[in-house]
């Protein structure tokens, strides 16, 4: 690796640091233990980096936590940082996923939540609005619980025109705004949703994740429950890219950071047992945006792997080169450093894994 690189590590029960600084890695922690972390982000848009983490504490609720020294000290406000106004009549229940803007933002970091709403800060991550515009959509009503809550997990900030932002959500599918939040139209075209009447509603897909290079920011990839899928209008219409994958359900996917076109994600068996197909560790790679598929096995466990991997517990640093990430339920998370050809173990025996995030910080 050319720089320093940091991995925070969410689990159940507080979160780890990994710093690489050379060709080793030195893991800390673990930090807020007795939280669920369901959200980090690691923000180097200024000088020195941020982390914020999404921290659930089962005593005093949710919160959000920031840290500027690479997690030496935290700081937490003594008001909630995130709150829904009292009209809603809506409590916070946790924050799933924290993403900053690109750097034409640098104050702007977006928050998605359970109950499904969108947050917006422009002070770093300190405070932070909701975004009533898509709080206030007539859908918002037909929202449903899927197996993990009803929450937005991810959020898209387009890279060169800061009023696009996409979402996706469980259950309720992919939106997006193009003025800025004010207002939101489903983008869910041609995503099936097998378990209701119509199986293409405009609306009501449970999508599990999305995700998308910079450099093409009208292509997006999508794993549902049930389906994996590609657009290339910016959600406008979807297709199937499932053929050649064991199984087309699982929760993460994942877009190379420096080869657009390439991404991974991790089958499991649908839907109810969730396993790896077969008790074998793989992840797939496709380099031709989904068109094919290759299983990437060295130095996975390829018997007796019973372990999932959720939504945000695969991720790719942006150093040079790239660094790969997955963890799973049973605590194990792996490295690549060849784009996922060969893997190894970073660190084992933590709690069950919930988040991941890296990011070059020397």
């Amino acid at each position: 690796m050319t720089r320093k690189v940091l991995l925070a590590i969410g689990t159940r029960k507080g979160m780890w640091l990994a710093i690489r600084d050379g060709s080793e890695w030195d893991l800390s922690g673990p930090f807020h233990t007795m939280t669920d972390v369901h959200a980090v982000a690691i923000d180097t848009r200024r000088g020195r980096p941020r982390l914020l983490a999404g921290v659930h504490s089962e005593h005093f609720g949710p919160s959000v936590v920031t840290s500027d020294d690479l997690g030496v000290t935290w700081q937490e406000p003594g008001h909630a940082p995130i709150a829904f106004p009292a009209d809603t009549g809506a409590a916070l229940s946790r924050v799933w996923q924290l993403t900053p803007a690109p750097a034409a933002g640098p104050g702007v970091v977006y928050a998605g939540t359970e109950p499904s709403a969108l947050f917006r800060s422009t002070d770093g991550g300190v405070t932070y609005d909701l975004v009533r515009g898509l709080w206030d959509h007539p859908h918002r009503e037909h929202w449903t619980p899927g197996g993990g809550g009803m929450a937005i997990h991810s959020i898209i900030p387009h890279p060169e025109d800061e009023k696009q932002v996409t979402v996706a959500m469980s259950t309720g599918g992919v939106y997006r705004t193009t003025d800025g939040g004010e207002t939101w139209e489903a983008v869910n075209t041609g995503v099936q949703a097998y378990f209701l009447p119509d199986p293409y509603p405009e609306f009501g897909q449970c999508v599990h994740k999305i995700a998308h290079h910079p450099a093409r920011p009208g292509q997006l990839f999508l794993q549902n429950h049930h389906g994996v899928y590609r657009t290339d209008d910016l959600g406008a219409t979807w297709h199937s890219i499932a053929e050649g994958l064991p199984s087309d359900f699982g929760f993460p996917i994942l877009v190379h950071p420096t080869r657009p076109g390439v991404v991974y994600t991790f089958p499991l068996t649908a839907d109810h047992t969730r396993f790896p197909p077969d008790g074998r560790c793989r992840v797939y790679r496709s380099e031709d945006a989904g068109e094919s598929w290759t299983a990437l096995t060295t130095g996975l466990p390829q018997a007796g792997f019973w372990s999932a991997v959720l939504r945000d517990a695969m991720c790719a640093d942006d150093a040079t080169p790239a660094g790969l990430y997955f963890g799973s339920r049973s605590g194990t998370v792996y490295t690549s450093e060849d784009d996922g050809d060969t893997w190894r173990q970073l660190a084992t025996h933590l709690p069950d894994i919930l988040c991941l995030r890296a990011a070059a910080v020397g």
